[in-house]
């Protein structure tokens, strides 16, 4: 590991004094709080690589609003930071603990509470699982669209912390589109609730939308209410082959320039699909250098339009095969290779995640880039994207134990960041800053924006309480 980088996460601007969390334990149920060392490490941190973690002093896994108003409250007393914790999927560190802190874990805040079909909302608790709530509600015959790789796995808290996308998003939009209230614990204990659940509202500030993607760094979240839509049709698929990381990149930007909006449009490259191949046995390697998974849930002959035409995009973009699927149970298996591709490709040894996002047109421009800095800096990067909307993740694979490895990972994940911004995107399109993006983001946002994030931050987290120096860099 580079000496540059911190291998503690401590609060930054002040010594950490761990308090006595006697004072914790006895204004909460029993059982509420764990403070053995030993059960503390599977708290420690998320699925962020090389992402820096601290020894918290105390877990709590609070089973109600209450409990985590008296959480925030013994913090504010106290001085000791907090940081809100869900399933640990993330990737970018913002989950990790601190040293001295308290970590919230909302494990046991896992109810659906309510769903109204009539208005198509639900109502949550952030420790409801993604996919578990898409089920209950399908049994109703609505649909919660926001859909992370994740999504077995994740918390709804977890992506309103990340504003978290996933596959569905390049037509249906990412986490901030469908939350319409939330219930918080505020920086300095109170308890209180955003939004509205009318169709329409545009009365204050969208103090929503501010919390939603704020990583935990301005308020507790201990309810959403999430706006749902009816299910949609089975998709159809269509599947294009490509040699190289330009070419699918060309057919993405046609599929943009076609006015077409597909439902889903994946990358994923042969390392991928033969890490999955040799974890999952699907039998999916194929051919060639890139796949494209494009789909269309339209109706009727709109549908049968749209897939016509995502084929054509591939084919204009040099693709070497596309086909529209006519067997539904190869086309889910080729779907879901996408969805297993992480995790598939974590078991080829440590992983740094990228996730930066870039204007459609210049997508091939960006997937050329990669390459060249995977081979500038001779690192095995694999592709994923959610192609359609310009989002890239290219997984820096570093041989298990090869710390010189792991410095030209971290030299690559610098150049991939630079070549995105280089080209008019985002350091982060939705596994959030954290503390791995901190200085990208520094990078990205002008002296004045960066100004007023931390005079947002310091309105509605007065103390400091709440997961400092994660999401947004210092000012100096």
């Amino acid at each position: 590991m580079p000496a540059s980088w911190p291998t503690s996460l401590t609060r930054p601007g002040s010594r950490l004094l761990v308090a006595d969390v006697a004072g914790l334990v006895g204004r909460l149920p029993s059982g509420r709080v764990l403070t053995a060392e030993d059960s503390l490490t599977a708290y420690l941190h998320d699925e962020g690589e090389w992402a820096v973690f601290g020894m918290p002093c105390a877990v709590v896994r609070a089973e109600s609003t209450t409990e985590v108003a008296e959480v925030v409250r013994w913090c504010v007393e106290t001085r000791t930071p907090l940081v809100c914790r869900g399933a640990g999927t993330g990737l970018s560190g913002a989950a990790n603990a601190i040293e001295g802190s308290v970590v919230l874990s909302f494990e046991r805040m896992n109810a659906i509470l309510e769903v109204d079909e009539l208005e198509r909302w639900a109502r949550v608790q952030p420790g409801v699982i993604n996919d578990d709530l898409r089920a209950h509600v399908a049994e109703v015959g609505l649909w919660y669209p926001p859909d992370p790789a994740s999504s077995p796995w994740s918390t709804i808290g977890g992506n309103v912390g990340t504003n978290a996308g996933g596959m569905c998003c390049v037509k249906y939009g990412v986490t901030r589109d469908y939350v319409l209230e939330l219930e918080v614990v505020t920086g300095t204990g109170e308890i209180t609730r955003l939004g509205r659940r009318t169709a329409k509202g545009v009365a204050g500030y969208d103090l929503v939308g501010l919390i939603v993607g704020s990583e935990g760094t301005l308020a507790v979240v201990t309810e959403i209410v999430v706006r749902l839509k009816p299910l949609p049709r089975v998709p159809i698929t269509v599947a294009g082959y490509f040699d190289s990381l330009v070419d699918a990149g060309r057919a993405v930007a046609k599929v943009a320039e076609s006015g077409i909006s597909p439902s889903a449009l994946e990358l994923v490259d042969r390392y991928c699909l033969e890490a999955v191949d040799a974890w999952k046995h699907m039998g999916l390697s194929v051919d060639a250098s890139v796949v494209l998974i494009g789909r269309t849930d339209a109706r009727g002959e709109q549908g049968d339009w749209e897939a016509a035409e995502l084929a054509r995009c591939f084919e204009k973009g040099g693709a070497t095969f596309a086909a529209i699927s006519s067997d539904e149970q190869e086309s889910e298996a080729l779907y879901a290779a996408r969805r297993l591709a992480y995790p598939a490709v974590e078991r080829l040894g440590p992983v740094l995640t990228e996730d930066v996002c870039v204007p459609k047109g210049r997508v091939p421009e960006v997937l050329g880039r990669i390459e060249e800095i995977g081979k500038a800096h001779d690192v095995l990067i694999a592709n994923l994207a959610h192609a359609g909307d310009g989002n890239l993740h290219p997984l820096i694979i570093v041989p298990a134990g090869d710390e010189d490895a792991k410095a030209r990972a971290h030299d690559a994940f610098g150049d991939i960041i630079d070549a995105a911004l280089a080209a008019g995107g985002t350091v982060t399109g939705e596994h959030g800053v954290g503390t791995l993006k901190l200085e990208g983001l520094r990078k990205e946002l002008s002296p004045a924006s960066l100004a007023l994030h931390h005079a947002v931050k310091e309105a509605m987290d007065p103390h400091g309480i709440l997961n400092p120096g994660k999401a947004i860099p210092s000012q100096t």
